[in-house]
């Protein structure tokens, strides 16, 4: 059974929106996009953070993919001086070497939201 070209993964909250999206090239290969923030808002920013990136792990592995996939990740925050507390976090959960194009902006966000991450991977190709 041959896997569909474009698969999306709808929102738990809102059905008409996609929480990942997977695009497969014809002859294999392809491109993930995985957005997250944290279930959790109780959770002080640099909480809030290792939850995004523990959900994109999952989105992730889900797909058969790891972190040294990711080649660009879209940082939004209420709050840009948040961005070192950010920086720390995301250090110690990216590869050293494997650090993607990354942007960070701020942003009105939904009541308790803090953070959220956009990320888009790629999906190896054959060999």
């Amino acid at each position: 059974m041959s896997r569909p070209e474009l698969e999306r993964v709808p929102n738990a909250k809102l059905p008409s929106k996609s929480s990942v999206s997977v695009y497969r090239f014809p002859g294999g290969g392809g491109m993930l996009w995985a957005v997250a923030a944290s279930a959790d808002k109780s959770l002080d920013f640099a909480g809030q953070t290792r939850a995004v990136l523990a959900a994109l792990d999952g989105h992730l592995t889900r797909f058969g993919l790891d972190r040294t996939r990711v080649v660009k990740a879209e940082v939004v925050v209420t709050d840009h001086d948040n961005k070192p507390a950010f920086d720390a976090v995301w250090a110690g959960w990216m590869p050293a070497g494997h650090g993607p194009v990354r942007s960070f902006v701020e942003s009105r966000m939904p009541e308790g939201d803090l953070v959220e991450v956009i990320i888009t991977a790629a999906l190896p190709g054959p060999v």
